[in-house]
């Protein structure tokens, strides 16, 4: 019988301090039953993507110890980046990859969420199938208002928050020392999603945040002169999207999660932001893998891409590279972010 392994993809909200982002990694216990397969910071939204994966104790140790650290580390209340974010560590989410179901990982959620809140007096929120209503489920839902607005809700004069997504899961139900500089942690278990990020090339994030509201499944808040308001759905139900400004590099970005790869592929998102982007007279400058993505999911989009009627696995993957244009930013390694081949790469 295979071995089980899970992912865990926290994010952290520091992708400026790199002093700070490398304490946070070395104080995980790499072993050959767990690995930090990615590190991923980004100044323009001042966040880490840390990708760890491994046995299953392993890994949920590796967590515990990386927010442990992010809450020593990391001071909320001079916190700002252009990425949404509610705490420290923004979220941590478990995710099964081989010989380990979803229950499993959901029992991982709630013990770290509860040993989290208890020996840090911080508060924890539990979202996707671990959370405690469906109304929980979305990372979004509980992380409306972001950090800002989180002492508002503990103090209950919370306007954007109903009853049932108003308080944490776990740790103080009150505004305190704590909670300040820690913000709220968001802990959770997940199917693989790929975070994905198409560059547009424009400055202001005007064609960007058009696109991004046409794409994403919750679409546009349509509201009336007399305050009347209607929702209208976007393309793709398994995106969730927003246009933002990378200031950094002088262009703009459709920051997306792709919920269901199966279902959306990356190089359908792709074409779908170019199509759009045109029709703004815009032109799109490739785009980024956020953290690690699946073998199947390169390899599609290598398919789409590719000339040759009989191709490798290295020739996909690497037509999908360029058709997509994942090196525009920064080179993108497929022996590093494809989780297959990082897997096989740190067992060897």
């Amino acid at each position: 019988m295979q071995r089980p392994i899970i992912e865990c993809v926290p994010n952290i909200s520091e992708g400026r301090n790199l002093t700070i982002i490398d304490r946070i990694i070395e104080s995980i216990n790499q072993t050959e039953d767990c690995s930090v397969l990615g590190i991923e910071p980004d100044a323009d939204y001042n966040r880490t993507v840390v990708t760890i994966a491994g046995a299953p104790d392993e890994v949920y140790q590796a967590a515990y110890q990386l927010i442990k650290t992010s809450i020593e580390l990391i001071d909320m209340t001079v916190h700002e980046g252009e990425h949404p974010r509610l705490g420290v560590v923004d979220v941590c989410p478990f995710i099964p990859l081989q010989n380990y179901s979803m229950d499993q990982c959901v029992e991982l959620a709630n013990r770290l969420a509860k040993q989290i809140a208890n020996e840090f007096n911080v508060c924890t929120f539990l979202y996707g199938y671990a959370a405690t209503t469906p109304e929980r489920k979305l990372l979004s839902a509980l992380r409306k208002g972001e950090y800002e607005g989180l002492e508002a809700r503990l103090n209950r004069t919370d306007e954007v928050h109903s009853e049932v997504t108003m308080l944490p899961d776990f740790g103080p139900q009150v505004w305190c020392q704590e909670v300040q500089k820690s913000g709220g942690i968001t802990i959770g278990a997940r199917d693989i999603l790929v975070a994905y990020n198409v560059n547009v090339d424009e400055t202001d994030a005007k064609v960007a945040k058009i696109i991004g509201s046409i794409v994403r499944g919750s679409g546009r808040l349509l509201k009336s002169n007399t305050g009347q308001k209607l929702r209208v759905r976007g393309m793709i139900q398994e995106i969730q999207g927003m246009g933002v400004t990378l200031e950094t590099h002088g262009i703009s970005q459709v920051s997306m999660n792709i919920l269901d790869v199966n279902k959306c592929s990356i190089h359908k998102a792709f074409e779908i932001c170019r199509s759009i982007a045109q029709d703004h007279s815009t032109n799109l400058l490739g785009s980024e893998l956020v953290g690690l993505v699946p073998l199947s999911a390169m390899l599609d989009a290598g398919r789409w891409y590719c000339n040759n009627p009989n191709p490798s696995d290295d020739e996909l993957v690497s037509s999908a590279i360029d058709g997509l244009g994942l090196s525009y930013l920064e080179t993108f390694e497929p022996q590093q972010r494809i989780i297959e081949w990082a897997l096989r790469r740190d067992s060897q």
